[in-house]
């Protein structure tokens, strides 16, 4: 459903995932390189706060937090700027849902950003709604590792340098990544479908 609580700005919108803060397991299991989590932790408050401003809408596509107490997640959450919109991960428990989010967290998600549709999930999808129409699909969960296509893409921390990251952004590296033929096969079987519901 199209309101205007689901339209942003792309120069005030960011998207990130798999922050995981507190995780001290996450350094060694992602090779991310801090051997302290605190100063992961601040250094990733810092990087998100460089790019994003208070008014800003961030969307975490899950995996806020783990291993952190509800008042730790309360005071990361709180350093953080802009206001932020959960999809909900495989890792948030009732302490990351209970955050006060901008907007009730969901496990799936369609907005529009610039009129883009934009379909939100923590997991990479294969199809999603609107896919041979033109929506994108961002996602986090694959810590880098799942490749991304023309029109979906990791946003997550590991896959961006542990900051959040513009929709211009994932559009360029987007258009860098070659049609795969299954995207091309999808398109070709919508169109024609269109064509065969406009001559019926």
């Amino acid at each position: 459903m199209k309101t205007k609580h689901n339209h942003f700005a792309g120069s005030t919108t960011w998207f990130t995932a798999d922050t995981h803060f507190g995780h001290r397991g996450i350094l060694k299991m992602e090779n991310r390189p801090w051997d302290d989590i605190a100063r992961h932790d601040d250094d990733l408050v810092h990087a998100w706060n460089s790019r994003v401003r208070p008014g800003h809408d961030v969307f975490h596509l899950g995996d806020f937090a783990m291993n952190s107490s509800a008042e730790r997640c309360q005071e990361l959450f709180s350093r953080l700027n802009g206001k932020l919109h959960l999809i909900i991960g495989n890792h948030d428990g009732d302490r990351h849902v209970q955050l006060p989010w901008a907007s009730p967290p969901a496990d799936l998600r369609t907005i529009f950003v610039d009129r883009v549709r934009i379909v939100l999930c923590h997991y990479g999808l294969r199809t999603w709604n609107g896919s041979w129409r033109g929506a994108l699909h961002v996602y986090g969960h694959s810590h880098g590792k799942l490749p991304g296509t023309s029109r979906s893409l990791d946003v997550g921390v590991d896959a961006w340098g542990y900051r959040p990251v513009s929709l211009a952004e994932i559009r360029e590296r987007m258009a860098e990544t070659p049609e795969t033929d299954e995207e091309r096969r999808i398109a070709e079987e919508a169109a024609k479908a269109e064509r065969e519901a406009e001559e019926a």
